[in-house]
C-alpha cells in the first residue's frame, strides 16, 4: 500500500542541485537534439528505474533506445537533452523536484540523476521526458532517516536472470510487493548464447562496450523486468556473467592474457554502470569500478554491499567442483581483497543498526557435494578460499557486530543455513545466518525438492533447507524477528508459470541462526 503524498512546499524543492551524473556534452559531435523535436518512435523502449535511496533521494536512471536490437539505441551520435520530474502523486499534480539531465552517446544515451531535498521514507512517482516523448511512471521510495526508529523493513532479493533460460514470471510478482528495495546480487545479463531455450540472446557473445550495451537493451525490453524495476528502488553488485564466467581479478577463464581480458572487463563495466541504477561514486575508471558501500534504514538495519569479484585471487584448481587440493589452503587467497576487508569490518564493527545484512554474490557456507563418492566443493564460492571464509567467521565471532545475516546469489539454487566458527566442527558458534537465493530464470525449469543425497545432508549439518525451483526472496526486519518468505516459479519455460510460496524462515534477534517456520 502506498503511503499518502505529503503536502510539500514546492518551492523549496525545485532546486538545480539535482544534476546528472553524466557528461554534459558530446564533444566531437552535432548540436543536441532541440527539445520538443518528434522522434520517429519511442526513446523509452528500456524503461525506468531507481536506486541506492537514501533519506533525502534516489538515484533515477533511463536510457534512450528506440531500437533493442543496436548497442547505439538507433539513435544519432548527439547528445539529448532529458527533462525529469519527481512527485507526490502518479497523475504529477504535485512536482517537488524536476530538472534536465543530458544523454549523451558516450554514455550509451543513459541518465543517471541523483535527487536530493526529499522528506525520508516516503513514496514518490517519477517519469523523464525527451523530444515529444515521455517515459512510462516509475515509483521509488527514499530511505528513513539515520536515527530514525523505523518499525519494519520489508526488502526482496534476487540474481541469475538469464533471459534466454525463460521467462520473469517472478519481476512480474516482485512488482507487485510493497518492498522498500529490491537487492539484485549478480548475473543481471549472461554474455553468451545457450542452445535450444525458449529464447535466444541477439548476440552470440560479448566482447565490446556495444555487444554488452545491446545484451542490456534485450533484457531491459522485458516487460516484467521493467514492471518490477518501475515499482521499487533496487540496489545492485555485479557477479560474472556481467563480464564473463567465473572471472577473478585480472583473470578470465580462456587463457586470454590479462591485458586483453581488462580491456573487455572495462567494456563490460562501462555498459553496466549505463545501464543500472548507479550513483556516480561507482563510476568507473577504466576496468576498475567500485560498487561496496552501505546503506543505511534508520536504525533498523543496514545494508552492507560487498564485491567478490574485483579484488579476488584466482579459484584454486581451477574453477567448478573439485576435491580437496594444497592450492585450496593458501592462507593469502582472498575474495574481497585485503582493503575491502578492512573495510568491510569497519562498517559493521561501526554500524550502529540492529540488522546487518550483507548482500553477497557467492556462497558463504561450506557445502560438501559427492560426485562418483568423493567429497567435492565448487572453488567459484567461498569454499574455494577457506583461508577468508576463516578470517570473516573469526571476525564475526569476536566481534559479534549486531545480527549478520548474509543474502546471496550464484547456485541457482535455495540454500538456507547458518555460519559456523569452525565448518568442520559442528559444536562451533553459530556466527550469523545466511540465505542464498534462487535464480530468476538461470538453469530453466527445476523441481521442487532437494538435490542432496541422505549422505550428503549429513555432510551439511549447517543447512536446514534447499530446493531446486527458481524465484527470489521476501524478507521482513522489526525489532524482534527476521522472517523470509521463498517464493518460486513452478516453470519458467513457458509463458504460463505460476508463483507461489514455497517455504517461510524465522530468525530471532540476538539469536544467530535461522529455522524453517
Amino acid at each position: 500500500m502506498l503511503r499518502r503524498p505529503l503536502e510539500i512546499n514546492r518551492r523549496a524543492f525545485l532546486s538545480t542541485a539535482s544534476a546528472a551524473l553524466l557528461l554534459q556534452a558530446a564533444r566531437g559531435f552535432a548540436l543536441p537534439v532541440p527539445a520538443g523535436q518528434a522522434l520517429r518512435s519511442n526513446p523509452f523502449l528500456l524503461g525506468v528505474a531507481s536506486g541506492d535511496p537514501e533519506p533525502d533521494g534516489f538515484v533515477l536512471w533511463t536510457r534512450l533506445s528506440t531500437d533493442t536490437k543496436r548497442g547505439d539505441g538507433g539513435l544519432p551520435p548527439v547528445a539529448m537533452p532529458v527533462r525529469w520530474e519527481v512527485a507526490t502523486d502518479a497523475g504529477f499534480h504535485h512536482i517537488v523536484q524536476k530538472g534536465t539531465a543530458s544523454a549523451t552517446p558516450e554514455m550509451g544515451h543513459a541518465v543517471h540523476v541523483e535527487v536530493t531535498g526529499l522528506p525520508a521514507h516516503r513514496d514518490f512517482f517519477y517519469r523523464f521526458h525527451t523530444a515529444d516523448a515521455t517515459s512510462p511512471v516509475g515509483r521509488s521510495r527514499t530511505a528513513p532517516a539515520a536515527n530514525a526508529t523505523v518499525d519494519r523493513l520489508r526488502f526482496a532479493f534476487a540474481s541469475c536472470q538469464n533471459y534466454e533460460h525463460g521467462y520473469y514470471h517472478a519481476h512480474r510478482d516482485l512488482a507487485g510487493q510493497d518492498v522498500d528495495a529490491v537487492l539484485f546480487l549478480g548475473d543481471y545479463i549472461y554474455e553468451y548464447r545457450s542452445k535450444d531455450r525458449p529464447r535466444v540472446h541477439t548476440l552470440p557473445k560479448l566482447e565490446t562496450v556495444d555487444d554488452y550495451r545491446t545484451c542490456y537493451a534485450q533484457y531491459h525490453s522485458d516487460p516484467d523486468l521493467q514492471a518490477a524495476h518501475a515499482a521499487h528502488p533496487w540496489i545492485v553488485t555485479f557477479d560474472d556473467h556481467e563480464v564473463e564466467n567465473n572471472w577473478a581479478g585480472d583473470i578470465d577463464q580462456e587463457n586470454d592474457p590479462p591485458a586483453a581480458f581488462l580491456k573487455r572487463r572495462a567494456a563490460a563495466f562501462q555498459a553496466y554502470y549505463e545501464n543500472m541504477p548507479l550513483r556516480r561514486t561507482s563510476l568507473p575508471t577504466g576496468p576498475d569500478m567500485t560498487v561496496y558501500r552501505t546503506l543505511s534504514y534508520g536504525k533498523l538495519a543496514q545494508f552492507t554491499v560487498v564485491d567478490t569479484r574485483q579484488f579476488r585471487t584466482d579459484q584454486p584448481c581451477g574453477d567448478n567442483f573439485k576435491a580437496p587440493c594444497a592450492e585450496r589452503a593458501n592462507p593469502a587467497a582472498t575474495m574481497m581483497g585485503p582493503s575491502q576487508e578492512t573495510w568491510f569490518q569497519k562498517a559493521l564493527s561501526s554500524s550502529p543498526a540492529q540488522w546487518n545484512v550483507v548482500a553477497n554474490q557467492v556462497m558463504i557456507q561450506q557445502l560438501k557435494e559427492r560426485r562418483d563418492g568423493e567429497l567435492v566443493y565448487n572453488m567459484d564460492q567461498w569454499d574455494g578460499y577457506p583461508a577468508a571464509r576463516q578470517r570473516l567467521m573469526k571476525y564475526l565471532a569476536e566481534a559479534k557486530p549486531s545480527n549478520p545475516v548474509v543474502v546471496t546469489g550464484d547456485t541457482h539454487q535455495t540454500w538456507v543455513g547458518d555460519l559456523k566458527a569452525d565448518f568442520n566442527n559442528p559444536d562451533s558458534a553459530v556466527v550469523g545466518t545466511e540465505l542464498v537465493g534462487t535464480s530468476i530464470t538461470s538453469g530453466g525449469d527445476g523441481v521442487a525438492r532437494t538435490r542432496f543425497s541422505d549422505e550428503e545432508l549429513r555432510d551439511n549439518p549447517h543447512i536446514v533447507y534447499n530446493n531446486d525451483l527458481r524465484g527470489y526472496f521476501l524478507c521482513e526486519l522489526d525489532a524482534k524477528e527476521m522472517r523470509s518468505e521463498l517464493r518460486t516459479v513452478d516453470k519458467v519455460t513457458s509463458m504460463d508459470g505460476t508463483v507461489t510460496t514455497a517455504a517461510r524462515f524465522r530468525t530471532e534477534a540476538g539469536k544467530p541462526g535461522i529455522n524453517v517456520a
